[in-house]
């Protein structure tokens, strides 16, 4: 059963991803790497870290890739 915090990372990650594609739209792109604002975009900045604190659930720590 999800829990409240559960709730919150998942409502803020489909939010960031839905101002993402919008910026995507007016901007006439299917992908941020094809935008010249990509690098230091804060739209999408705020999108990876809404997925960074989906997986993470909030707890402090990184991931490896």
């Amino acid at each position: 059963m999800p829990t409240e915090s559960t709730d919150r990372f998942e409502q803020r990650l489909d939010a960031e991803k839905g101002r993402l594609q919008e910026c995507q739209v007016q901007h006439g792109v299917a992908s941020c790497y094809h935008c010249p604002q990509c690098i230091g975009c804060e739209t999408r900045q705020a999108y990876v870290q809404a997925v960074y604190d989906s997986m993470s659930k909030g707890e402090t720590g990184g991931f490896d890739f």
